[in-house]
């Protein structure tokens, strides 16, 4: 039986993606592989979602935003893309998910707040694939 493969992908790889692939190592260790990738990476990982993710073991010292590779994309078994705006165009094999995240922003919340309610709602999502793929 193979490893299950996620590929997480917001535009700038710096903040919800690398939050996800975070979170999903920390949930299913080498259960699963994962990766995160962007379709207009930025220059470095948001500095507010790796400090919410050090508050909860996870730390993404290291990481840095990536661009959609298509030889990566074709071997995985789930691309999973955070918020609407990123659009990876789809090859054969993947399965495909969008994850309408919370944006507390539109609460007017926002700094660290948002991203803690934005890390605890990628958690949950991530919690709920991790145990998927294990079963």
């Amino acid at each position: 039986m193979s490893t299950p493969s996620v590929l997480f992908v917001c535009v700038k790889n710096g903040g919800k993606s690398q939050m996800a692939a975070g979170l999903m190592r920390k949930a299913a260790g080498d259960d699963v592989e994962v990766h995160s990738a962007g379709t207009a990476p930025g220059n470095a990982v948001n500095a507010l979602s790796a400090e919410t993710l050090l508050e909860v073991g996870v730390d993404l010292t290291g990481e840095h935003p990536k661009r959609v590779d298509p030889d990566l994309l074709a071997r995985m078994d789930y691309v999973i893309t955070l918020g609407t705006e990123a659009t990876v165009d789809p090859v054969e094999g993947p399965t495909y998910l969008t994850w309408h995240t919370d944006e507390p922003s539109t609460r007017g919340i926002e700094g660290i707040e948002r991203m803690r309610l934005v890390r605890d709602d990628i958690a949950a999502r991530v919690d709920e694939l991790a145990a998927r793929l294990r079963d």
